[in-house]
């Protein structure tokens, strides 16, 4: 049998899982065999989303923490650690936006920021996936085997309109991922390797309503992000699993510092 894609008991932390990707890429992962941490911000939600998940197998636990508090992480980081015993992967899934990093269209453009709402999306999603490498990064960089995986998007390389913040923290998780990819092979080996996956543009409960109607329908925005994307549809969220699974295998063996477009062709159209 091939084992080139078996991530069968490999001990997987993801945070952020309880949202519509990084949970259903939690649960995906115990489909496959893996052992999963499911790691969020509120306590009831992850107990619920333990709850489900443990209708799929037993090997899961959750730990409610904050990603942007180093104390909050390393906590989770022992309670992974006190049940598996170890740490293969990570995925850094938490992220989100505010309305006060977002230039409205409405808006004044100048007007429009609020430098402190910025600033808590720019922690949450760079400062949120730095802190969770450097601490579980330790551990994995200490057996000399594993990965960090991280959640880029589109606006990461490209000018999408009103998220500034958004934008701004995602070019960073990039060249964060190709920085930290750097550093880890080079001080610890080639086994340790640093990638990430930049989803193109799912629905989920933070865009619904800025990309659909109440009856389905496309926004104005929704339809400008179909008419831009060669697949002339969202994607599923299930269409992302793929990526993360083939970067954790020993099939990505070699493969280390990429961002892998997961988007149906949206970074490679010119709109012509």
């Amino acid at each position: 049998m091939n084992q080139l894609f078996n991530i069968e008991n490999k001990v997987i932390a993801v945070t952020g899982a309880t949202g519509i990707l990084a949970g259903g890429l939690a649960r995906y992962l115990l489909e496959q065999g893996a052992k999963v941490a499911i790691l969020s911000l509120f306590p009831e939600e992850v107990e619920e989303a333990v709850k489900e998940a443990k209708t799929i197998s037993e090997h899961v636990t959750g730990f409610a923490c904050d990603v942007t508090n180093s104390e909050q992480v390393q906590a989770a980081h022992d309670h992974v650690i006190a049940t598996f015993g170890t740490i293969d992967v990570l995925i850094n899934g938490a992220g989100g936006n505010m309305a006060g990093a977002i230039a409205g269209p409405d808006q004044d453009l100048f007007d429009a920021l609020k430098l402190d709402d910025y600033a808590k999306v720019m922690d949450l999603n760079l400062k949120g996936t730095v802190i969770p490498s450097l601490i579980f990064g330790k551990t994995i960089a200490e057996k000399g085997q594993g990965s960090i995986l991280n959640f880029s998007s589109m606006s990461s390389e490209q000018s999408i309109t009103r998220v500034l913040g958004y934008s701004n923290a995602k070019a960073g998780v990039d060249n964060f991922t190709r920085w930290m990819a750097t550093e880890m092979a080079q001080r610890y080996g080639s086994g340790v390797r640093v990638n990430a996956v930049a989803p193109g543009f799912f629905v989920t409960h933070q865009n619904r309503a800025l990309l659909t109607n109440e009856d389905g329908s496309f926004t104005e925005r929704g339809q400008k992000v179909i008419n831009n994307t060669p697949m002339l549809r969202f994607g599923e969220a299930d269409e992302v699993f793929g990526a993360f699974h083939y970067l954790m295998s020993d099939a990505s063996s070699f493969v280390t510092g990429t961002v892998i477009k997961v988007d149906g062709g949206f970074s490679c159209y010119s709109g012509v």
